[in-house]
Order: structure tokens, then C-alpha cells, then sequence
């Protein structure tokens, strides 16, 4: 198994995991509730997540011709909550077909765009949004136990989701 079949797996696992913590918040308009000093709600994070790896990954690896209006996922507030998930799942969707496509020898090219004056490999962005991913499902979860009260795991991060053996 390739180095990129296992960053695939593990950005689809936490694509899931979102999904899951998205669901277990007890209704709608707690997904939306910014805890004191949380820069963001779960809400927004879900949205940024989704135009990010749809954008990054979908778009500017996958051609999928996807536009991301970055300005909106930050802006928007009380979308239902069957949206963040139909999003989420469209950034699965094209994370998974990106990246089972993709020609393993792509990692060690220069990622399409350059951010200021950084110039990164593939293979370098593609780990850094695995662990910006992962950033914000941390931060939806910890959102979702202060807002709720509830200290139970969904099992966000589950090795499950990565085991080949």
C-alpha cells in the first residue's frame, strides 16, 4: 500500500469522524453555538473542512471543476445540519476518487499553487490537510463535549478506518 493510500484513508476516516460528531450534538441549533473564546462554531469548522478538502484536494488535484467560496464557510451560520453532512460527504467523495486516481509519483511534484511565498511538494500539503483536518475535528469535538455536557466519544478517530491487516 502507497504512501497516498494511507493519507487517503486517514482524511476519509476524519471525514467520517466529522460526520459523526456533526451528528451527535442533540439538534440543529447546537452546532452552531460558539463556547466562549472559540473562535468558531462546529458549524462553521464542518463548512471550512468541506470547501477546504473540496477545493485542495477535488479541485486542484482532482480537475472536479468544484469553486470554492472560502468568505461563505466562514460567513454562513444555521444551516441545517443535513447540509454540513451533504457537504462533508461531497469532500469524501471527492477525496476518494482524487486520491485512489491519482499517480502515486504526484507527492513528490510541486503542489499547483503556491501559498505567499511557500512553495510545498504535493506529498508535504497533502500531510499538512491531513493534520488540519484532524486540527478541526479536535475542535468540533471538544465544541460538541462543553456545549452538550457530554464527555462520550463517538469514536471520531478510530483506527478502524485505517487498519489493511
Amino acid at each position: 500500500m502507497s504512501h497516498l493510500d494511507h493519507l487517503r484513508r486517514c482524511l476519509l476516516r476524519d471525514i467520517d469522524g466529522t460526520i459523526r460528531e456533526l451528528e451527535a450534538f442533540p439538534d440543529e441549533a447546537s452546532v452552531w453555538v460558539q463556547p466562549a473564546g472559540v473562535p468558531n462554531s462546529p458549524g462553521t469548522l464542518a463548512l471550512h473542512l468541506s470547501g477546504n478538502l473540496r477545493h485542495f484536494i477535488g479541485a486542484l488535484l482532482g480537475q472536479s471543476g468544484y469553486v470554492r467560496d472560502r468568505a461563505e464557510e466562514f460567513a454562513a451560520r444555521d444551516l441545517p445540519r443535513a447540509e454540513l453532512i451533504r457537504r462533508l460527504r461531497a469532500a469524501h467523495e471527492a477525496v476518494d476518487t482524487t486520491l485512489r486516481a491519482l499517480d502515486p509519483a504526484v507527492l513528490e511534484t510541486p503542489f499547483p499553487v503556491a501559498f505567499g511565498s511557500t512553495h510545498l511538494i504535493t506529498g508535504q500539503f497533502l500531510v499538512h490537510l491531513a493534520t488540519h483536518t484532524g486540527y478541526h475535528l479536535g475542535q468540533i469535538d471538544y465544541c460538541r463535549r462543553i456545549t452538550t455536557g457530554d464527555g462520550s466519544t463517538v469514536s471520531a478517530v478510530d483506527f478502524q478506518g485505517l487498519a489493511t491487516a
